[in-house]
């Protein structure tokens, strides 16, 4: 551990949408914000190559220059943005106490404030394929790239709510969409499995899972498995997306912060406080409904004025 010890106003560990967005509201309060990225600076959008629904880029934009245009902002307020993870944290139960977080295991810091912007991440089978592919026909979020495959044919591997949500919405904009379900039903509620039932150009494709993903560079097929016979068949589509759920990073906080049965960090009604005084969360980490880029940055706004008024309370 070092002997030297950094205090500071705000600190954000995670960046992202959320972490930029509450550095760049957190810099022009004079906070100071300091910000760790984590393993992963600028979050899920540096692995998606394309963003149309951002608003502001009439053109569309590659999420790891939006992510660079995000941390440019933040750094003309001149937050610091330093490589680095958070290994520790001892938060206060007291309002107005300090709260201390290790960097790599070595670096101690003690912030009167803490945002966490550590987001989620999709969950994914693990082919080698599907990792090769993300970016080339591979997602795990239909409603930031089912655009790009209007009129084509596509696959949804999941049978719960989020993959027939993800599918009843794909079937709006491609020619047909292919569930793949391991289990001889769906988990989805009846609602849900109503509504893709209902939907002409969804097929749900039971006791089937995904065993490689065709393509060199982008995707031209799958190639399918029936769990109960063993038969493999392959289909011919652009697009695969993986609805088989998040997992939110937050194994760092467990048995220190209120999180519900799933790991998602609870948040007191419409803030972005939690259990802990002083201490804040915005982005995918608490947000299992959404998941969007601009929904993180609106999260990531509220949490710096929620430091900033939690501050300024504390001066009276």
């Amino acid at each position: 551990m070092s002997d030297t010890i950094e205090k500071i106003k705000c600190l954000i560990i995670g960046s992202g949408p959320a972490g930029y967005t509450a550095a760049i509201y957190a810099a022009r309060a004079d906070l100071k914000p300091v910000i760790y990225t984590g393993m992963e600076p600028g979050g899920q959008l540096t692995t998606t190559t394309e963003v149309d629904n951002y608003p502001g880029y009439p053109e569309g934009i590659d999420g790891t220059a939006m992510m660079e245009n995000f941390k440019k902002q933040a750094e003309r307020f001149d937050t610091k943005i330093r490589f680095g993870l958070a290994t520790n944290v001892e938060f206060s139960d007291t309002v107005g106490g300090t709260h201390k977080v290790t960097i790599d295991g070595s670096k101690l810091i003690e912030a009167e404030t803490v945002i966490i912007s550590t987001g989620a991440t999709a969950r994914y089978l693990g082919l080698e394929s599907e990792q090769r592919l993300k970016g080339g026909g591979v997602s795990a979020c239909a409603t930031c790239d089912g655009f790009f495959y209007r009129g084509q044919d596509v696959i949804v591997v999941g049978g719960g709510d989020t993959a027939a949500e993800e599918a009843t919405f794909l079937a709006k904009l491609c020619k047909k969409v292919t569930m793949l379900v391991r289990r001889d039903e769906m988990r989805a509620s009846k609602a849900m499995q109503h509504r893709v039932k209902n939907t002409a150009n969804l097929e749900v494709l039971f006791n089937t899972e995904l065993d490689e993903v065709l393509g060199d560079k982008v995707v031209e097929g799958v190639r399918v498995v029936n769990n109960q016979t063993g038969e493999k068949r392959e289909i011919a589509v652009t697009g695969v997306f993986i609805a088989i759920g998040h997992k939110p990073n937050t194994e760092l906080f467990k048995g220190i912060l209120d999180m519900d049965n799933t790991g998602y960090l609870i948040t007191q009604g419409k803030s972005t406080k939690t259990n802990k005084p002083g201490v804040f969360a915005a982005g995918d980490v608490q947000d299992k409904e959404y998941r969007q880029a601009v929904t993180a940055a609106g999260t990531g706004c509220m949490a710096a004025l929620d430091a900033e008024r939690y501050l300024a309370a504390l001066e009276g």
